[in-house]
This record gives structure tokens, C-alpha cells and sequence, in this order.
């Protein structure tokens, strides 16, 4: 973005975003939101207010920053997932609202439990263990992933959102290492075949630890579904986030691994494959 003059009011600084290819108005007015330390609401009703020099050059320079592609989360440190504000860093997945899917699938069915122990695989940002506290306040998570860094952020999301009492967090590739058994195993593991991985413009941004399944984008379910017995109650489940070409191959190899389990594949609210749940034989 070429060097221009600060803008002297929130209509200026919006007047700005307007002029840039690929930088929605809901996009500046988070940045202005983000910089300003006001609502939204306020700054659409105060239009003609003076913006302070400090905040207008760091928006300037944010937006800058995202019309050069950098996502909109990395340069707030903030994303909304399930009704909650999380932090998030460029350690850490951007969280994504199909998740939500996954989420609302464990939640129905462990919401008639006394209590449940769960283990979150990748958990990233930790937004899948911290909703899940929010939302069963009956359960007991531990969070494993690979990234100390990742760890880090989830560690602050838990404790910002009053989780951390019943979230233990541990540094670890998939299950290895990590005790059970739990009543139920779920994931968002990485699941992007290598192929289209290089054709993809958030590898650019976003760890590629979080995005890279192998070969065929299948490396990680493999890995934790073979694990996955040993780590379940006799009566628990599996719960697993895929891409939405993966749902008949995920299905497939935990046939193998669970053949007397219910297994289903569930569509996202777009109608493509997002979840792989498997229900053991004696929970049925």
C-alpha cells in the first residue's frame, strides 16, 4: 500500500480500506476495533470522531498487512469460535467454524453424563477443549499436541475463559504417552494431502504442522486410530474432524482398527463430509 497521510477520523480510516482490492468493510472495522480498543457499534455512531496519530499509523500498518494476504486473526490475535473469543498466533490453526461440527457432535453425546473423560488430539489453539469445559461442565479434558508453542496458547485461552482447573495439558505426538483410558478420543488432526498442500495460499501463514496429513492426508488418522483402542473405555468413542473429499476413507480404517463399532460419517452444514464418530459395540 502506497505511503499516504493519516486518516483524521473514523470515516477517513474506513475511506482508506474502501480503496484496497480484497479488504472487506467488516475486515477494517475490526482492524479499527482492534486498534481503537472500541465497539463496533460506537465506531459506526461516531463516524466523524478524531482517530489519535498512534492509532491511525497502527492501522495503516495492519491494513496494509492484510491486503498483502496476512489473515485478518493473526494481526487482531483474536477469532471467535462457538460464541467465544479466543486467542490465537501464528503457532497455532486459524480456528475454522466447521469445527463447530465437531464440537456439537461430542456435546450431544456425552451432555447426558454424570461425568466424562475426554482427550483432545491437536489441540492447537485449544478451542475444541476450552468449548467442550464451556459447554459440559461434567467433563475432564486433557489436550495433548506436539507444538510447546501451540500448548502456550492454549494454556492462556483456558485460563482467560476460567478452563484451566479442569483442562491438564500435555506436550505430545498424538496419544503417545499420554494416560487413559478416556471416554472419549476427539480430533482435528491434520489433514491436507501434500499435493494440494503446495497449492494452497494459508501454508503461506499458518503452521504447516497443523495442515500437512502426508501423501494422501491420511497419515495422522491412521497413526491415532490405531492407537485409539488401547486408549478407550470399553464403552467409548472416537471422534474425528476430516477434509470433505476423506469421509469413505476415514470410515474405512477405523473398520479395521474398531469392526464391531457404529461407525458414521456426518455432513458440516454446507453437506460435505466433516465428522467420523465410532461407537464401540457395547455403548450402543
Amino acid at each position: 500500500m502506497e505511503t499516504r497521510s493519516l486518516p483524521a477520523t473514523i470515516a477517513d480510516a474506513l475511506t482508506c480500506a474502501r480503496e484496497l482490492d480484497g479488504v472487506t468493510s467488516i475486515e477494517a472495522t475490526a482492524l479499527l476495533t482492534h486498534t481503537t480498543g472500541q465497539e463496533r457499534s460506537w465506531l459506526l455512531a461516531h463516524r466523524e470522531e478524531s482517530l489519535d496519530p498512534a492509532a491511525a499509523m497502527q492501522y495503516l500498518s495492519l491494513l496494509a498487512r492484510l491486503a498483502e494476504g496476512e489473515p485478518l486473526a493473526y494481526l487482531t490475535g483474536i477469532r471467535e469460535f462457538h460464541g467465544l473469543d479466543f486467542s490465537v498466533s501464528r503457532d497455532v490453526l486459524i480456528p475454522r467454524p466447521e469445527t463447530e461440527e465437531l464440537v456439537d457432535v461430542v456435546v450431544r453425546w456425552a451432555s447426558n453424563m454424570t461425568s466424562v473423560r475426554l482427550v483432545d488430539v491437536g489441540t492447537g489453539s485449544g478451542i475444541i477443549a476450552v468449548t467442550l469445559a464451556e459447554l459440559l461442565p461434567q467433563a475432564r479434558i486433557t489436550a495433548v499436541d506436539v507444538s510447546p508453542a501451540a500448548l502456550a496458547v492454549a494454556r492462556r485461552n483456558a485460563e482467560a475463559h476460567h478452563a484451566a482447573d479442569r483442562i491438564t495439558f500435555l506436550e505430545s505426538n498424538l496419544l503417545a504417552g499420554v494416560d487413559g483410558p478416556f471416554d472419549g478420543i476427539v480430533a482435528n488432526l491434520p489433514y491436507v494431502a501434500g499435493d494440494d498442500l503446495r497449492t494452497l495460499s494459508v501454508t503461506h501463514w499458518e503452521p504447516r504442522v497443523a495442515l500437512d496429513g502426508g501423501p494422501d492426508g491420511l497419515s495422522a488418522f491412521r497413526a491415532l486410530i490405531a492407537q485409539a483402542p488401547q486408549e478407550l473405555t470399553p464403552t467409548g468413542a472416537l471422534f474425528l474432524e476430516i477434509g470433505f473429499d476423506q469421509g469413505e476413507r476415514v470410515a474405512a480404517l477405523c473398520r479395521e482398527i474398531f469392526p464391531q463399532a457404529a461407525i458414521q460419517v456426518l455432513p458440516d452444514l454446507a453437506g460435505l463430509d466433516r465428522v467420523v464418530t465410532v461407537y464401540q459395540a457395547e455403548a450402543l
